[in-house]
């Protein structure tokens, strides 16, 4: 049987492992390698990042989108999810109350909606730019082409989120549709980072059809990649998807992970995810615990929020609420770390 706790020390130093050794890692893992891992993980982030847990305001501005992912509650096929887009001016006002609540980086999120076209994104982050230049402008708007990621890079978005979801092809084609490409996805995450974005990747943690094996190689990529962001969560089903019945993922794998995922790189910005606190009331501060640094409350309008259901159960309303920004901020002190406004760039950055 492997050492575990050898691994772990050589990961801490040399922030690199082979590839079957992430897997033993996961395969063969144990209370004590976890707790390992959390303490691991925490002198890292620390020596880094101090108590500083970053916040971002997210904004979900559409639920129109024209893919069909298998395990997406606003896939194109689910005639029953409530659609709804912001407009630009809907999407200012959200800016600007996350501005005087003291917000300064918004993450504009959507499904692959073809009404935001580059003609409609490019002034918006433009204004956003121009009337709040201290904060930072994030886009999580899926795939596009060269020409679009250019364009709204020149309007001023400086980060780019992207999940890859998984980084093994076969995996990839279980979970999407045949007219997405895994190869295209990666490709897409390349050329964000050519184009100077703080670019972030992520996968599901329990995913259909998911082994070790798999997960090992997504560690290998983040580690390979060197992303500014990494969001990874368990996947949660949606009952109007053909994954309705598949058991989702573990929070208790979702932490180890995380933890990895800090050895792998200190520098990382690494979110304790809404899905870590839908299944688990303080899922959020245990990931903090287990070495993450950023939390993303939600400044989309109140009327939309439960419209917004890419899984079941996620929670809308209450303390991941921008609004509640307070009680967020108790949350984290409980756990020994401050809740911190500012635009909260990777230390690496050199954009």
């Amino acid at each position: 049987m492997t050492d575990l706790s050898t691994l772990i020390r050589r990961l801490e130093c040399a922030h690199s492992l082979r590839l079957e050794d992430y897997q033993t890692l996961i395969e063969e893992r144990t209370p004590q390698a976890a707790q390992q891992l959390r303490e691991a993980a925490v002198r890292v982030r620390k020596a880094v990042y101090g108590t500083a847990v970053y916040v971002r305001g997210l904004i979900e501005i559409s639920s129109y989108c024209k893919n069909d992912c298998l395990y997406c509650g606003i896939r194109r096929s689910n005639r029953l999810a409530q659609r709804y887009r912001l407009t630009p001016e809907e999407i200012l006002s959200c800016c600007e109350e996350g501005y005087a609540l003291g917000f300064r980086t918004f993450v504009l999120q959507g499904g692959e909606d073809p009404w935001f076209t580059d003609e409609v994104l490019c002034p918006l982050i433009a204004q956003i730019k121009a009337r709040w230049p201290d904060c930072a402008v994030t886009l999580s708007l899926g795939e596009r082409s060269d020409e679009s990621y250019k364009a709204l890079r020149e309007a001023g978005a400086d980060r780019y989120l992207l999940r890859h979801e998984t980084a093994t092809k076969s995996h990839y084609e279980a979970l999407h549709p045949a007219e997405l490409s895994f190869d295209n996805r990666m490709r897409c995450l390349q050329v964000l980072k050519e184009l100077g974005y703080q670019v972030g990747c992520g996968f599901m943690v329990g995913s259909p059809h998911q082994t070790a094996q798999d997960l090992a190689r997504d560690l290998k990529f983040v580690e390979q990649f060197r992303p500014a962001m990494c969001g990874i969560g368990p996947f949660i089903p949606h009952h109007d998807t053909p994954f309705a019945n598949e058991p989702g993922g573990s929070v208790e794998l979702t932490l180890y992970l995380l933890s990895i995922l800090r050895l792998i790189e200190p520098e990382l910005l690494l979110p304790a995810t809404t899905a870590l606190g839908t299944l688990d009331p303080i899922g959020r501060e245990k990931g903090i615990q287990a070495g993450a640094n950023v939390v993303m409350p939600n400044l989309s309008p109140v009327s939309v929020r439960k419209k917004y259901m890419l899984y079941d159960n996620k929670i809308c309303t209450g303390e991941e609420s921008a609004q509640c920004k307070g009680c967020l901020a108790a949350r984290m002190a409980s756990v020994g770390y401050e809740l911190v406004t500012h635009r909260g760039d990777p230390m690496a950055w050199k954009g």
